[in-house]
């Protein structure tokens, strides 16, 4: 049997997670899902920026004189 304080914590836990979650599928995310094609050039600018940037930096220094 919990004591009053763990059942206390668990019913504060409970609230927080049943009050703060969005209804709707994406709608905690911070960007919209709803226009696939412009989150497709989004993924594409975000993790091709991350995976290019070390082949422009060298190309940079390469070509540096």
């Amino acid at each position: 049997m919990l004591n009053r304080s763990a059942l206390f914590a668990r019913n504060v836990v409970t609230n927080f997670v049943r009050n703060h979650h969005g209804g709707n599928p994406g709608e905690n995310l911070p960007f919209d899902i709803n226009n696939r094609f412009k989150l497709t050039a989004m993924f594409i600018a975000f993790f091709g920026s991350g995976f290019g940037a070390p082949f422009l930096i060298l190309r940079h220094q390469l070509l540096k004189k």
